[in-house]
């Protein structure tokens, strides 16, 4: 039987201490990452065409992770009569990229900086948003380890090419993503209602080898089959968009899209692609805490992220 933390003398309830990721070690210093996961902030918000906020995604986050960061060794599934996440699994927080107010080249460039880190460390990078433009630098930092293929779980298509003269922005990641040439596809899904994305933009994903579901087409054809319309042998960056959920349960966003996923339509897509692929990355983005006093978002937020890497870990 695994010692638990209570058997050091500390209770260490959540609220207590520092708000690292799930109360992980902080490491600032990025050349001595050593660890399985890498968890790095990137609060940056520039990118967004209607409310911001998402800059204190990271902050919220991590600190409504501490909610799971109780002393029990790993996390114990009932239903699945496994034990997630235990000691054998290194998680690290290794702070955020640094943010230049209103230069997004510099900052974009900061954070791709903290993910070539991660990954040339051998660890797992999860990445805490900001909005959705910080994908760009993070699928920049997977240049030298492609072929990568990319699942975005989101309400919106992001596939826009160049609007206003703004190219980086929350609703160009997946058209910046589809023109490298080691990302292999896109799976995109949640896509539903009024988007950021004209017909030209389906068009244009479409022909870049993009396969794109609704919410309702996800959910008729089940997460075994969405998962399996992934090439089975396919490294796989994900991307998820907290707008993917319905803002029912996740109100805390700047562009909320009601008739969206629940928890569990996520989660079971999340385990079934981690017991297929090879999850290479993972940013989870837009979540804007203001917007929701509950703190339901930020729960959701990290309790997915969790979950997610329990099944990562478990299936390796």
């Amino acid at each position: 039987m695994s010692d638990h933390g209570y058997e050091t003398g500390r209770l260490n309830l959540p609220f207590v201490g520092v708000s690292t990721f799930a109360k992980r070690e902080l490491v600032t210093d990025w050349s001595q990452i050593n660890a399985d996961v890498a968890v790095l902030g990137a609060p940056f918000d520039f990118g967004t065409q209607w409310r911001a906020g998402a800059r204190f995604g990271p902050r919220g986050i991590r600190e409504a992770s501490t909610l799971f960061s109780f002393g029990h060794s790993g996390a114990y599934d009932h239903e699945d009569d496994i034990t997630y996440l235990n000691e054998n699994v290194r998680i690290v927080d290794i702070g955020d990229a640094d943010i230049i107010h209103t230069d997004t080249k510099k900052s974009h460039k900061n954070i791709e900086d903290g993910v070539r880190s991660i990954i040339s460390a051998g660890a797992l990078p999860v990445v805490l948003g900001g909005d959705h433009s910080v994908n760009i630098p993070c699928v920049n930092a997977f240049s030298n380890y492609g072929p990568i293929h990319i699942l975005q779980i989101d309400a919106h298509l992001d596939f826009v090419d160049i609007r206003h003269g703004v190219k980086y922005g929350h609703g160009n990641p997946m058209r910046r993503a589809a023109e490298k040439s080691y990302v292999t596809g896109l799976t995109q899904v949640g896509i539903r209602n009024v988007s950021s994305t004209a017909k030209e933009g389906y068009d244009s994903a479409k022909a870049m080898n993009s396969d794109i579901l609704s919410v309702r087409q996800t959910r008729k054809i089940g997460p075994k089959k969405l998962v399996g319309r992934i090439p089975k042998d396919a490294k796989v960056y994900v991307t998820i968009d907290i707008d993917a959920f319905c803002p029912s349960i996740a109100p805390g966003t700047g562009t909320p899209s009601h008739g969206g996923f629940l928890y569990y339509d996520v989660l079971e897509i999340l385990q079934c692609l981690a017991k297929q692929n090879k999850v290479v990355g993972i940013d989870l983005v837009e979540v804007a805490p203001d917007y929701d006093h509950s703190g339901s978002t930020t729960i959701l937020a990290a309790q997915l992220l969790l979950n997610f890497l329990g099944f990562i870990f478990h299936n390796q």
